[in-house]
């Protein structure tokens, strides 16, 4: 989908040097993963606590 948008050069240049994106598209797809990234991060803390998970490590490990 092409959209055009009206993003402050200097800061457009200071992402790409930050990130080492080689593209314009490709920094504005990174960003707006890790704004999902941080979204789903930030909606998992709520239940922080609320979840009681019966595992025992110890198990697990031994399955492989």
């Amino acid at each position: 989908m092409r959209t055009t948008l009206d993003i402050p050069e200097e800061l457009i240049n200071k992402a790409l040097r930050i990130t080492q994106s080689r593209t314009k598209t490709e920094l504005i797809k990174l960003a707006l993963e890790n704004i999902i990234q941080k979204n789903k991060i930030m909606g998992l803390k709520k239940y922080r606590g609320k979840i009681d998970l019966d595992i025992d490590l110890n198990t697990l490990r031994k399955r492989q």
